[in-house]
């Protein structure tokens, strides 16, 4: 059996909220020796189905290397309640915050905050919040929620292109500027949502700095981090961030519903991570 076959099942809960319950899934660390705590925050819209295996994959080695564990579905996504169209990146955040206390209660040892694409821009978020230290793990990080939405709408041109919409009178980026929620690749995205993770940006937190650790994926043999990347990293060490990053091949997993495993990317996390000493939690 391998090491991923004998981690312990996790526990699924519903957390409550002002606005219904949100779906959980607890990793817990086996044995009594926990290395830390981390909170995955999932990508934007389709993004979140198409990085559900490599995440759980993720998730049960971290537990099996003495992590605890806490996914969570934000309002209007996966299985949570509510629908897409409810979204703010206020209810999100907020969401954020919940599980975030959750974990805290259930589980000890420093704390990871681990984000992928537009999850890196609400982990960055929580950060700030923050009155504990805490380290950020990023894979594929988005450095502005802009670009992210940008990306988005992409897929109505697209869908228009390929002749699986027809074209209305006003595009989806006139419809929100005007205050109307605008249908994309079976996703309603409201105003309120598209204004506030079009505020978000990828800046390093005033709390107390920790580690950042930085993962890109990508298709070439030998992969490099691109200038938008370094620039950024650039930022975070300025601001006293003990910056770790990596591009390492690999498949682009978020952008396809598929089968596809990235290997390299799960244990250069796990090395990643094993670099921080485990300490107590604060009180």
């Amino acid at each position: 059996m391998s090491l991923l076959g004998r981690a312990m099942l996790p526990q699924a809960f519903f957390l409550p909220t002002g606005s219904g319950k949100r779906f959980c899934l607890f990793h817990p660390a086996p044995g009594d020796f926990v290395r830390g705590c981390v909170l995955y925050l999932h990508p934007f819209a389709e993004e979140l189905n198409c990085t559900r295996r490599v995440a759980a994959q993720q998730a049960r080695a971290l537990a099996l290397a003495g992590y605890c564990v806490l996914q969570i579905d934000l309002l209007g996504c996966g299985d949570s309640a509510g629908h897409f169209a409810d979204a703010t990146w206020e209810a999100w955040l907020q969401d954020a915050r919940l599980a975030r206390h959750w974990l805290r209660e259930h589980a000890s040892g420093p704390l990871w905050l681990w984000g992928m694409r537009a999850g890196a821009l609400l982990a960055t978020a929580l950060a700030k919040d923050l009155s504990e230290p805490c380290h950020l793990l990023l894979w594929q990080p988005v450095v502005s929620g802009q670009q992210q939405q940008q990306q988005f709408l992409r897929l109505h041109t697209a869908s228009q292109w390929l002749g699986a919409d027809r074209a209305s009178g006003q595009t989806p980026s006139q419809m929100l500027n005007n205050g109307q929620p605008a249908d994309i690749a079976g996703y309603t995205l409201s105003p309120a949502l598209a204004r506030g993770l079009a505020a978000a940006r990828l800046e390093p937190p005033p709390c107390p700095s920790g580690q950042l650790v930085w993962l890109e994926l990508s298709v070439q043999a030998e992969p490099a981090l691109s200038p938008a990347s370094e620039k950024q990293l650039a930022v975070w060490r300025d601001a006293g961030w003990a910056v770790s990053a990596q591009a390492l091949t690999g498949p682009l997993f978020w952008q396809t519903v598929g089968t596809d495993d990235a290997p390299a990317l799960v244990q250069a996390t796990l090395d990643a991570l094993a670099k921080t000493p485990a300490q107590a939690a604060p009180p």
